[in-house]
């Protein structure tokens, strides 16, 4: 009896939370918008937190499975250093390099991220760092088109994008738990 409730709880909690990351991130908005963190302000942000993920529950197709957050952190701090040094570099090359002398190129990022919050991410990121941009998705979401400002090798950008982001968060949203 008691190793049967042990298994129901999970269950229960993810029936209460669906999305907790949502829950809390709702609160959080919640609190900047309302520019307070007075304790009737976190109540009604923890009373929308649990309801709007609750009642939304139906309407999200696919559930993310697994999320390292800690791993986030330091993918977050990555992602800042690189778009501090992008941010230096496309100033150089606009400073120094004429049009002309630009080499400027489309790269096609074969993907093998499959979860569509880690595809998204990616598809950010790349746009959030100076030089480069997130063009389109495959139907399918195996190919990303992205254009580079200046490259000397597009398979260079390619294989740059995939072991300094898309491995990292293929670690933090597709691991094996």
């Amino acid at each position: 009896m008691a190793e049967s409730q042990a298994q129901d709880r999970p269950k229960l909690m993810r029936r209460i939370f669906p999305h907790p990351l949502l829950t809390v991130l709702l609160i959080v908005v919640w609190c900047v918008i309302t520019n307070s963190v007075a304790p009737g302000t976190i109540v009604l942000g923890v009373i929308l937190g649990i309801l709007i993920p609750f009642f939304t529950y139906p309407y999200w197709p696919h559930v993310p499975r697994g999320f390292r957050p800690f791993k986030m952190v330091s993918y977050l701090f990555l992602v800042i250093w690189d778009i501090l040094v992008a941010n230096v570099s496309v100033a150089w090359i606009v400073l120094t390099k004429r049009n002309s002398d630009m080499r400027s190129t489309w790269v096609v990022i074969p993907l093998d991220l499959r979860t569509p919050e880690a595809i998204t991410l990616l598809a950010g990121t790349i746009t959030l760092t100076p030089g480069t941009v997130s063009a389109d998705l495959s139907d399918e979401g195996h190919c990303l088109l992205v254009h580079a400002l200046d490259a000397d090798d597009p398979n260079a950008v390619r294989d740059e994008i995939k072991t300094r982001y898309e491995a990292r968060l293929k670690e933090i949203f597709e691991y094996e738990s």
